[in-house]
């Protein structure tokens, strides 16, 4: 029997809010985060909407100066980390002596990393010549510096990685964390993810792919399991947990918000994009969440979807449920909350984490918004509507599906009154 793990702190920066206060009222309240895009002109343009972040101020977590230096997914990163370790009493500031860090570690994921960076340093290597592209690239840039950026402000001397699995990243990033501490080889760790992919090489090659959607209204674009969807929208931003050894987190008198009790990973090996069609690994996948938990089908209350809004993800995560939870899929509720946050690739499994463990401890089933008429084979039930449902979730599976067939499903149990 493994150790117990538990979640003490959670922090987000993400469309539909930067706290978990405004990512709560804007789940219970159905809040689409689409809209046009910013940051650069979309005329001529296939796609002209995304999920982009929404006042964010990063000089409240480091200097100016020093901001200059960071990609906007690290920013994202450090912004999300920062409140979770305060959140779960891990400050910055700490006695060496007293407050022995070597068994505190850091996954945080990126499927992508600093893809703006890498555009603006081509674009000024193209215009001066490559030796005057800045000091400051590579290490902007890297997938695993948001980790690292981490690390180093709060001291953690443990296990420190990035795990790079496309739109499973931050599953994995989760479910490694939570069995590098069950099995004991640290006592806290932060996990999460972070993106800033909403640029215009990225959009574009997703456009090239046809895997985005090329709707023009904001309600009517990120439509998971709807007849007329056609495609996903991108999302940015980050979230991050603190996992902490229960007797470990018990002993300091930290708050237990949710427990981590289940992970899952596997891969279709089927296609570089496409899931396999049927759901065969994806169902085999949470099969390995639930057995790892030591659950029986019929215990799960919610799933949190992958639920991207692409034709063959919403069907194949579909049938996979049915297949493996059978009777009991009809029983279950399963929403996804890209609906509302569009989809941050290596950043979206732990943002909803984040969404779901907020809906456990409220009370509350998070909606899939703007989804109006269900796909024929689609007939599960999905949250439908503009606002939360009340309900108690004691069981929550929260699944991620990536490019290059990588699954992660994770269970999360509620915390016992």
């Amino acid at each position: 029997m493994g150790k117990r793990v538990v979640i003490t702190g959670m922090g987000i920066v993400s469309p539909i809010g930067n706290s978990l206060e405004e990512v709560l009222e804007s789940v219970k309240n159905g809040k689409c985060g689409i809209d046009q895009i910013t940051k650069y002109d979309t005329t001529g343009r296939k796609v002209s909407l995304a999920a982009e972040v929404k006042d964010f101020d990063i000089t409240k977590y480091v200097e100016k100066k020093d901001a200059r230096k960071l990609d906007p997914y690290s920013q994202f990163a450090i912004a999300a980390a920062t409140d979770a370790c305060h959140m779960a009493g891990i400050k910055e500031e700490h006695d060496e002596e007293t407050d022995d860090r070597e068994r505190y570690g850091c996954i945080i994921a990126s499927g992508i990393g600093g893809i703006s960076t890498t555009e603006r340093e081509h674009e000024r290597g193209m215009k001066r010549g490559y030796d005057m592209v800045s000091p400051h690239y590579i290490p902007m840039a890297i997938s695993n510096m948001a980790a690292g950026h981490v690390a180093i402000r709060f001291g953690l001397h443990g296990y420190t990685t990035c795990t790079v699995t496309a739109c499973a990243s931050s599953g994995n990033a989760i479910g490694d964390g939570f069995h590098y501490i069950r099995d004991g080889y640290a006592d806290l760790m932060v996990v999460g993810g972070s993106e800033s992919s909403i640029t215009e090489l990225s959009i574009g090659g997703f456009t090239s792919l046809t895997a985005l959607s090329t709707a023009t209204d904001k309600n009517r674009a990120s439509i998971p399991f709807d007849k007329e969807r056609n495609g996903f929208v991108m999302g940015e931003g980050a979230a991050c947990l603190v996992l902490e050894e229960y007797e470990h987190a018990k002993n300091r008198g930290a708050k237990i918000l949710a427990e981590v009790i289940g992970y899952g990973a596997n891969c279709d090996a089927h296609h570089v994009t496409a899931p396999h069609p049927e759901g065969k690994y994806a169902a085999k996948c949470m099969e390995l969440a639930l057995k790892d938990a030591n659950l029986s089908t019929e215990a799960i209350d919610y799933i949190n979807a992958h639920g991207t809004s692409t034709h063959l993800n919403d069907l194949g995560e579909t049938r996979a449920v049915k297949s493996l939870f059978k009777d009991h899929a009809k029983e279950l509720v399963m929403s996804s909350t890209k609906s509302m946050t569009g989809h941050l690739l290596g950043a979206s499994a732990a943002v909803e984490a984040v969404i779901t463990c907020l809906a456990m401890e409220n009370g509350i089933i998070p909606p899939t918004v703007n989804t109006k008429e269900l796909d024929d084979e689609l007939d599960l039930d999905y949250c439908l509507g503009d606002k939360a449902r009340t309900g108690k979730i004691n069981y929550a599976m929260s699944n991620s599906f990536g490019f290059g067939g990588h699954n992660a499903s994770l269970v999360f149990k509620a915390v016992e009154e």
